[in-house]
Parts: structure tokens; sequence; C-alpha cells
């Protein structure tokens, strides 16, 4: 029986999921995913590019080898990363990122002084930290994803249910929360006051995560009047949690109650 990874190995333009934690599209990617290891996915759009099979590899789209980034990919599957124990994967280059900040109109080095953010790199992988409410896998750093659980667990202990609303986002990703947005009508000033541009959210590094609590909704400064924030308000400090974005924080962000980023527990004043 095939082993099931609880990695997330990354490149700046693909991702290697866990063949058993992607959802079948269509019947054909059922019977792939049946009997795939992993998945070579794009970031950009979610695409499935290839499924890795004990025969080798299997295309799922056509000219694969012109696909962008696929030697990378290819390169990492020969060559993994030593996962187990490690705690401080290293960082991909922030490929792309005065594009994808050009394309919304915005300098790179202007909205870096204008908010005090510094750009963020993505980790080489990522560890399963559980799921979050959506059943959707959540992905954080190893060390991250620990202190996430025993979270969780402590707040259960005192009858509190803590849950993931979202963790760790690519570079990519962001820009299709913008370009979302963007196509609602809003505006990229808007989006700015709630979502840190591409390359600069903590969600990046995978040692961020939205904390929501059932029967309240997702990224609402209402989560601050719930039981789950006092909870955290008083405990999440004990286990290296800090919330990012108080009132009147210096980078022009909304308060956010329900952000919260690891950095560990002598880090936390």
């Amino acid at each position: 029986m095939r082993t099931r990874s609880r990695f997330l190995l990354n490149t700046p333009r693909i991702e290697l999921w866990p063949a058993w934690l992607l959802r079948a599209r269509a019947s054909a990617d059922a019977r792939v995913l049946a009997h795939a290891g992993h998945v070579l996915r794009r970031k950009r759009d979610g695409q499935y590019l290839a499924a890795v099979l004990d025969a080798g590899l299997m295309p799922l789209v056509p000219r694969l080898a012109r696909e962008p980034g696929i030697d990378e990919a290819l390169d990492l599957l020969d060559a993994p990363p030593r996962l187990r124990g490690r705690l401080d994967p290293g960082v991909l280059p922030p490929d792309r990122l005065a594009q994808r900040l050009h394309a919304l109109g915005l300098d790179p080095d202007a909205y870096a002084a204008d908010t005090g953010l510094d750009v963020v790199a993505e980790p080489e992988f990522l560890a399963l930290a559980g799921f979050d409410r959506y059943r959707r896998p959540l992905w954080l750093l190893p060390g991250a994803a620990r202190a996430w659980q025993c979270l969780r667990e402590a707040a259960a202990r005192d009858g509190v249910v803590l849950e993931a609303i979202s963790g760790y986002r690519s570079h990519d990703y962001q820009l299709g929360i913008f370009e979302r947005k963007l196509a609602r009508g809003l505006a990229v000033a808007e989006i700015l006051a709630v979502n840190a541009a591409p390359g600069f959210s903590e969600h990046h590094a995978g040692d961020a995560l939205d904390i929501g609590t059932p029967g309240e909704p997702p990224a609402e400064e209402s989560f601050e009047a719930t039981p789950a924030f006092d909870w955290l308000s008083r405990h999440a400090a004990a286990h290296g949690f800090a919330m990012s974005y108080p009132r009147g924080n210096p980078h022009g962000i909304v308060y956010e109650p329900w952000h919260w980023r690891f950095v560990g527990p002598d880090a936390v004043q």
C-alpha cells in the first residue's frame, strides 16, 4: 500500500500535491488520482498538469514539455527535499513579483515603502496541518502546523472550537484574489485595505492563518465578540501565536482579529 505523503512540494510556478488530497474533477481524473502518488498542479489556476504513477509521469495537458516551470518541477521529483524532521524549509525566489504588481498598477518599491511590509517568500515545502472549515487541505510550515494542532487541542479542552479558514497562499493565489475582486467592481485601493498585495501577504510564508469558529462568518470583525477570540486573546501567546493586524496597525490594513501568525513562544511579548 502506498504511503500517503503529507507534504506539499513547491516551485515558483508549479506545486507537487499528494494525489490523495486532490478532488477529481471528472471521471478520468478519478481514475488517475486513484493510482497517482503526486500530481503536478499549476499555481496560477489550479490546473492538473501531470500525474506521477508507478510506471512514470502521465501528462494531463497537451504539450507538457512547454509548460512554464515544468523543468523545475521535474527536477524536484527527481531529487525531493529531505522532509522528515525538518522545521526550517528554504524559500523560493520571489519569481515574477514585479510583473504581478505592475499588472495591478502598483510599484513594488513604492508599495513596500508606503506600507512598511516586506516581500514574503514562499517556502520550499509545507506540511499538512489538517483541513480548514471547507474541508480543504490546510498547509503550514511544519513548526506552525504542530503549533496550530496544539492550539486547537488546548482550546477544545476549554470547550472552545477553533477552525482554520485559510493558511498558506501562494503569490499567484493572492493575485487571483485581487483579480476576482476587481471583476466584482472593487478598486485596487479598496482591496489593499483588506488584502496585502501579492508577494507581501503573511500567508505566503506558511506561518499565518485565518481563524474562525462555528456559526461565525469568516474574516469579519464580529469574530472579536466570540468566545473563541476571547480564548485566543488570553492563550494564543503561550502557543507562540500573535495577532498581526490590531487596530491602528502601521501597515494600513484593517483590523483583523481573525488573522494570527506563529512566531514562536519566545517572540510573543
